[in-house]
């Protein structure tokens, strides 16, 4: 990527475009059909669990169902109210009020996401090259830019393998960023789209695909309140992916869904209504649940997530020249009326940090709609998924999608070590174009051409550099179906890399030293092996003998990330600042020397007996790999809030996982000893003979370049762990032989390393 992009090329979970407040100067449209009855210009219609409203600014509005009131409101001044979270159904009614003039709306239907509207709306909508507005079966229209594959001038060329990304940055703005990249654009660079977007917007077009941007809901210039993957978002994918698969220029009138970060979460939901013009789709760096990201083990993330989402709803703001996004605003400068009367329900944004604010639980009805697990276990199409075990902005626990998407037999996951961007590695995207190009296109892969080469080099130039784009593999076969059969036949379910950026590319290079292709993470042979916490910070194979040992968890003991000054987490060697857990801080333990390899894939968990002089603590729990020279290089984390430890699911849970609800609590009694388990992330790590396995138990933060944490106890608390019954339990898998040596600290990307130092329990 260019180093003058228009915006930061480093953050893909955040945008960094202009941003806005509300533009007085647009006025109410009428967008709905069911007028009020009486005197009061007021309109209103259903939606996907929510009431749309248009009335005069400052009119009471009343949802009524029957005569039972269901919520009230006040119009706000761009004339609009949005009535959230109503249950689906008919017989809904909107009365308003203003002075002395009242008025009824006409009975109004909720609409639910699982019924679509009649197949003759999908094939009234026409695209053109360039920016468009789709209608949703709500009556609101969402942006969509339609980019042809680079070299070709018109529709008629057609028809073309189609990709769609779907997501809520400055995903339609109609600017080309192939152009830019390629120095040939004359445009506003306010219109061009958010880099965070730069598989659809510019790696697509460059090999061959047209590409439909697609801007969410309530963001940019599509019309609607924005609502954080909220119950609108899995539906207006599916109208959406519907109306462009009906395209007469679209290769078998089947897309797929692409992209990283918030356009790959944003995929599951769509893919989970199971739309019929949906080939498949490859999701890059998502995460498995919101709730996981931002507040993982039921602790809230401070750090990246929480400033994430408070951009979304900022983002999201009726655009104006200080807030909502720039692109928006330029094109209302260039007079686009659809985008101007689009803004009026901006400012009806559902308040997700106000909701998020109101409770540390896992609330059901607020998470589950918007799970990317939940709709994972739904989904029918091929799946190309890839992530990171250190992903420093959506998190590490996205593996449990794997399990998620069990159902489905086309399923192509890859796990490997890295940062956010390493989904998009060299040695990883050749096989996310032969997926494309078998599940979409329908066609034999092909490497790229020189412009596709061009661009993706000189895109892996700019996150760690040094390794190139490995061959697409499947070429050369004589048809589609032979291609489809060595596909499936070559891929695993479950791509492990190992030791990425110890390579031959360089330390730190994107690009992995060896890999394993299993059936699941865990795989089915993998062997439950238990390690004891013992006294003086052993850690053994047998129970020792019951003792314990007492530390004083301060989260301000320690800085509240890993991150350096000026830190890159994508550089080939990030300037990290982890720092070691001393005194009584924490608690250290540690094997004796390795006498073989040890080859960890999967979840674990730390089963600890713990008692406190607090009703409530905050754990996390480290796993690092100690090495004859003293160092130590960071594996994994995992974090448990002790008063969820009752909201644990037995059932659901397994040797290597433990699975909490997160919404039943349960204080500790002081001084009592109590049974916990700590859900630690996935680990792919193959632990070196001479090397030593190191648990590092202390208060949250100081592991994590990005994650910070809001503890939930005072300071003075003293936590005691029995030893003999507290132990690491984790899935060893037999048969994966390294090909590389030990990789040396600064090497794997996403693994920091500092100087090893025993925690004062001689761990």
């Amino acid at each position: 990527m260019s180093a003058a992009a228009p915006t930061t090329r480093r953050r893909w979970l955040a945008v960094t475009s202009a941003t806005a407040a509300v533009a007085t100067s647009i006025l109410p449209g009428a967008l709905f059909s069911s007028a009020g009855a009486s005197g009061l210009a007021m309109k209103a219609t259903g939606s996907v669990d929510a009431v749309y409203v248009t009335a005069p600014s400052g009119t009471n509005l009343t949802l009524l169902k029957g005569s039972t009131t269901i919520a009230s409101g006040v119009a706000d001044t761009l004339g609009a109210f949005v009535f959230h979270d109503i249950v689906p159904g008919s017989g809904y009614l909107v009365t308003g009020s203003q002075g002395s003039t009242t008025g009824t709306s006409s009975s109004i239907t909720v609409l639910n996401q699982t019924t679509p509207a009649p197949s003759s709306f999908y094939k009234k909508v026409t695209l053109k090259v360039g920016l468009n507005y789709l209608p949703m079966r709500d009556g609101i229209t969402v942006a969509a830019t339609l980019r042809l594959p680079a070299g070709v001038s018109s529709l008629a060329k057609g028809p073309f393998p189609t990709l769609v990304e779907y997501s809520g940055y400055g995903t339609a703005a109609p600017g080309s960023l192939l152009d830019y990249e390629l120095g040939s654009y004359k445009g506003n660079r306010a219109l061009l789209p958010d880099t965070s977007t730069v598989v659809g917007a510019l790696i697509g077009p460059s090999l061959g695909y047209a590409v439909v941007s697609l801007q969410m809901r309530g963001s940019g210039c599509s019309g609607g309140a924005f609502d954080l993957f909220g119950p609108s978002t899995p539906t207006d994918g599916y109208d959406a992916i519907t109306e462009i698969a009906n395209q007469k220029w679209v290769a078998n009138h089947k897309v797929g869904l692409v992209g990283i970060s918030y356009s790959g979460i944003s995929e599951f939901g769509a893919a989970g209504l199971n739309p019929p013009g949906l080939a498949a789709i490859a999701p890059l760096s998502p995460t498995e649940d919101l709730y996981s990201t931002g507040s993982p083990g039921g602790i809230t993330n401070t750090g990246f997530a929480a400033g994430w989402i408070a951009e979304r709803v900022h983002d999201a703001k009726p655009a104006s020249a200080t807030t909502g996004q720039a692109w928006a605003w330029a094109e209302i400068n260039a007079g686009d009326t659809v985008c101007a009367a689009n803004q009026q329900f901006h400012g009806q944004a559902q308040d997700v940090q106000g909701i998020l604010n109101s409770s540390t639980d896992r609330v059901p009805a607020l998470y589950d709609l918007r799970s990317p697990l939940a709709w994972a276990a739904k989904i029918k199409v091929p799946v190309f998924l890839v992530a990171a075990l250190q992903d420093e902005q959506t998190g590490p626990q996205w593996t449990s999608l794997i399990k998620a998407l069990a159902k489905d037999k086309d399923v192509y996951a890859t796990v490997q070590n890295g940062a956010h961007i390493d989904s998009l590695d060299p040695d990883v995207f050749n096989r996310w174009m032969a997926f494309n190009s078998i599940f979409v296109a329908k066609k034999v892969p092909t490497d790229p051409g020189l412009l596709g080469k061009l661009i993706l080099g000189g895109f892996t130039g700019t996150f760690g550099g040094g390794a190139s784009l490995q061959p697409v593999p499947y070429t050369g076969l004589k048809t589609p179906a032979l291609a489809l059969a060595a596909f499936r036949k070559g891929e695993a379910r479950v791509t492990v890399n190992f030791d990425n950026g110890n390579s031959a590319a360089g330390a730190g290079h994107p690009q992995a030293a060896y890999s394993a292709k299993l059936t699941a993470f865990p795989p089915a042979n993998a062997t439950a092996t238990t390690l004891y916490l013992g006294p003086g910070g052993t850690l053994v194979p047998s129970a020792p003998s019951p003792s314990t040992t007492t530390y004083e968890p301060d989260p301000s003991a320690r800085p509240a990330t890993s991150a350096g000054t000026s830190f890159d987490a994508w550089a080939a060697q990030p300037n990290y600042n982890w720092q070691p857990v001393s005194g009584t801080n924490g608690l250290g333990f540690t094997t004796a020397p390795l006498s073989s390899n040890l080859t960890i894939v999967g979840k674990s968990s730390l089963n600890l007996l713990l008692a406190s002089t607090a009703t409530d603590t905050d754990l996390q729990v480290t796993i690092s790999e100690v090495r004859p020279n003293g160092s130590e290089m960071y594996v994994t984390s995992g974090w448990l809030r002790a008063k969820y430890m009752q909201s644990l699911n037995a059932a659901a849970s397994t040797a290597f996982e433990p699975i909490y609800s997160y919404n039943t609590t349960k204080a500790l009694v002081p001084g009592v000893f109590t049974s916990l388990r700590v859900p630690l992330d996935g680990i792919a790590y193959t632990f070196r003979a001479g090397s030593k396995l190191r648990v590092t138990i202390s208060a949250p933060g100081g592991d994590r370049p990005s994650w910070a944490f809001s503890n939930s106890y005072a300071a003075g608390a003293t936590n005691t762990v029995q030893l003999g019954s507290s132990a690491f339990v984790f899935p060893v898998v037999a048969g994966i032989t390294p090909t590389d040596s030990q990789p040396a600290c600064g090497t794997n990307r996403g693994q920091p390393c500092r100087t090893y130092l025993a925690a004062g329990n001689g761990g």
